[in-house]
């Protein structure tokens, strides 16, 4: 599932491409969230990120929500591209498209007024690159469930927006914190490091373009490079690349979710 750098990454795109030019169609396959047609002859304003949803705002005071869920990403102006489930023509002839091969993708059309207290909004932490998310800030979300194994209190998207499964292995890799240490035993030096790991790994997942082990693409439909650069994540077998240390990375199932780490230098607290 595309993660806070893959949605950002698109995000981007997608301003640097349609911001300011008019919607003359829409279609879309999702029958159960018919988009109105009220948004055909409204500009796009501007494309947000919130958590892992995009919000492409409008000028008719509507704004339209994408999650992309497990195996969606847009496309702009690629013509006969796989399983399209949703697409608007824009005033430029250009065609921006969201394929999503399993279909499980989420589209809303929301006033934007009510944008914040909606039900796809209103549940979300804080956002983990604002330059107003400190370390303290960091501390009081995650110790709101003190006895959670950390793995998943990192994805709780009501703690801190934006984090999946990839990017918490990772940043737990390099906080040295293993997966099932609960928050309320981590000493404060972790918390430290998971902070610090957390802002850095985000802001190179985004410089490299997001994740594109799986399905993901940026709207030149291009895949992302951090897959490149995993410590942890689908390296099960492989030898932990910390300096000095002679790990093997191993994989569990927290949750439902697969988790790899270094149970050498990856420390348990409980």
């Amino acid at each position: 599932m595309p993660e806070l750098p893959e949605v950002q990454t698109t995000v981007n795109g997608l301003n640097k491409t349609v911001r300011g030019r008019k919607i003359t169609g829409v279609w879309s396959d999702y029958r159960r969230n018919p988009v109105p047609s009220s948004i055909v002859g409204a500009k796009i304003r501007g494309v947000q990120r919130r958590g892992k949803n995009i919000l492409i705002n409008l000028s008719n005071g509507e704004t339209l929500l994408i999650h992309m869920k497990m195996t969606g990403h847009f496309v702009y102006n690629r013509l006969h591209y796989p399983y399209v489930r949703f697409s608007l023509t824009l005033d430029n002839g250009k065609i921006l498209s969201l394929s999503d091969m399993r279909r499980f993708a989420k589209v809303a059309t929301i006033d934007t007024k009510d944008l914040e207290r909606s039900a796809h909004l209103e549940h979300l932490g804080p956002e983990p690159l604002t330059s107003n998310f400190k370390l303290t800030n960091f501390k009081t979300q995650l110790l709101k469930r003190p006895n959670g194994k950390i793995k998943q209190v990192l994805m709780d998207q009501t703690l801190v927006a934006g984090i999946g499964n990839i990017y918490s292995d990772e940043i737990l890799w390099r906080a040295g914190v293993h997966p099932l240490s609960i928050p309320k035993a981590i000493p404060d030096k972790q918390f430290k490091l998971m902070f610090t790991s957390m802002k850095k790994v985000l802001k190179e997942g985004i410089d490299f373009g997001g994740d594109s082990m799986s399905d993901y693409r940026n709207i030149k439909g291009e895949k992302g490079e951090f897959q490149e650069h995993h410590r942890a994540y689908r390296r099960t077998g492989k030898p932990c690349t910390k300096s000095g240390c002679k790990g093997v990375i191993t994989r569990i199932i927290v949750g439902t979710r697969s988790t790899h780490f270094c149970p050498i230098h990856q420390k348990l607290y409980q």
